[in-house]
């Protein structure tokens, strides 16, 4: 009871928070107070912290020079003012397999009377954090699909919000070609450097958590966790970028200098990519592939 309390406590505060701040619409605040709860629940406290660091660090670098930003980018606010479906995006595979680690090992958890519900049990060991490290046996795929998921999304979120702001213009990744910054698909040095660091924090913050909750982990999952989360940013923004692109049309307008935001009416000239996927779209995508790979490189 205390867990659900605490996770039902944290998960408000953070919606709350968000809304009040202008960071989260009504239903940015309402997807990510059932994402928040459904990630801070459960046998291990380590994603649901994964959660909040990703949140914060990303609430932060959406700020980073946003006057520039507001002069590269149409329709820029500062805050974020995410939606339901942006908070979605940068979350689905992290919920899924949390709720599939907590429905397998922790067997009175709301995530397992959850699946039971619909009639799906899953069976596994039950955890017992100071007999076996969750980086071990049949947990340790989750638990890096998890670090895959997070370290994407933090990554690519720098990348964007910090590697716009590179005093050398982004190259487009599947030509080389100069394009405005703000381009999906662009990318630079600074940009890909953030992505990677981004990563890499998700495994810092994942591995010393673990230390800390998990006893039975050793000091070898800190360069483990890092590592691999490094290259989740890396990988993460690699993808996106190839996805944006690709598959995500990016439009300029000339006289403004500003890169147009998906579905605006104002007239600019296609640089890059066909109108397939949108900015969420290319999120889901590129951290399904970033989990999957990462999950599959675990094993």
């Amino acid at each position: 009871m205390y867990d659900l309390v605490l996770a039902f406590s944290l998960a408000s505060l953070l919606s709350g928070h968000g809304f009040s701040k202008k960071s989260l619409s009504p239903s940015g605040a309402v997807t990510a107070f059932i994402v928040g709860f459904m990630t801070i629940a459960g046998g291990l406290r380590v994603f649901g912290i994964a959660l909040v660091v990703f949140y914060y660090i990303g609430s932060k670098a959406t700020k980073v020079g946003k006057d520039r930003k507001s002069r590269l980018e149409e329709g820029y606010v500062d805050a974020g003012y995410r939606t339901g479906w942006q908070v979605l995006s940068n979350s689905v595979w992290a919920v899924l397999a949390v709720t599939l680690w907590n429905a397998t090992h922790v067997q009175w958890s709301v995530h397992a009377l959850a699946l039971r519900f619909v009639g799906l049990h899953l069976d596994g060991r039950v955890f017992a954090p100071g007999e076996w490290c969750a980086t071990r046996s049949g947990s340790r795929w989750l638990v890096f699909v998890v670090l895959g998921h997070f370290g994407c999304c933090l990554g690519d979120t720098l990348a964007s919000e910090l590697g716009i702001l590179s005093t050398r213009k982004p190259r487009l990744v599947t030509t080389g070609r100069e394009v405005p910054a703000g381009t999906n698909g662009g990318m630079t040095v600074w940009g890909t450097a953030c992505s990677v660091f981004g990563g890499a924090v998700i495994g810092v913050v994942m591995a010393l958590v673990l230390l800390l909750e998990n006893g039975a982990c050793g000091l070898g999952i800190v360069a483990q966790l890092v590592a691999y989360g490094s290259f989740a940013g890396g990988f993460g923004s690699l993808v996106d970028s190839l996805l944006g692109a690709t598959v995500q049309r990016t439009r300029y307008n000339v006289e403004r200098g500003v890169i147009l935001e998906d579905g605006s009416l104002a007239e600019g000239k296609v640089i890059s990519g066909w109108d397939l996927l949108t900015n969420n779209q290319v999120n889901v995508v590129s951290s399904l592939v970033t989990a999957v790979v990462l999950g599959w490189m675990s094993s």
